[in-house]
């Protein structure tokens, strides 16, 4: 099982089934917060929905093509992050990220992503990774200039809010010697 420290309080795990519960409970406490970027929450409706996520989740790393961990904090599962999907013959992966509510603002989403991004480059050999994001959420798009992606362009009208309206997509992406040339210069 894969468990990563991301800081002292602060750990990457892979999501299990049994952690659908606490899971919900997250998405239910941040769900105005996460609404209006995330169309997924409308349809989270019950635990059921999570442990359906989850056991899709491992299904997709067991073949390959997705790897998502929890973020926990303290003990606490706080959000996620992940590749929702990786190509293996390009060395491909578009990875996503969120948190809940009471757990923004503290820096643990950059580090977190940070350690995806080794994952990814490190353990699965992955070549290039792209992230994308609703023009207005300034909070993802903040996220992603800090780790070193380059916004490389715009969908236009790209990403279907959950209040049916439509924003512009932002496509940010790293190339693994740009990842590993910011690593090595800490």
């Amino acid at each position: 099982m894969f468990a990563q420290r991301v800081r002292d309080e602060v750990s990457l795990r892979w999501l299990e089934p049994h952690h659908g519960e606490a899971l919900f409970r997250l998405i239910d406490a941040s769900r105005e917060h996460l609404r209006p970027w995330f169309p997924w929450v409308n349809s989270t409706r019950e635990p059921k929905d999570t442990e359906e996520f989850i056991r899709g989740a491992l299904r997709g790393v067991a073949e390959g093509r997705e790897a998502h961990f929890g973020i926990w904090v303290d003990g606490q599962i706080a959000g996620v992050t992940g590749a929702h999907t990786i190509h293996r013959l390009n060395r491909h992966a578009e990875i996503g990220y969120w948190l809940g509510q009471d757990f923004e603002g503290k820096g643990m989403m950059t580090a977190s992503v940070g350690v995806l991004l080794d994952y990814l480059v490190e353990e699965r050999e992955i070549h290039r990774i792209e992230a994308r994001c609703a023009a207005g959420n300034d909070r993802s798009r903040r996220v992603m200039e800090r780790l070193g992606m380059r916004r490389e362009g715009v969908l236009r009208e790209g990403e279907c809010l959950a209040d049916g309206t439509c924003d512009d997509t932002l496509i940010y992406g790293i190339l693994a010697s740009e990842w590993k040339g910011r690593r090595g210069a800490r």
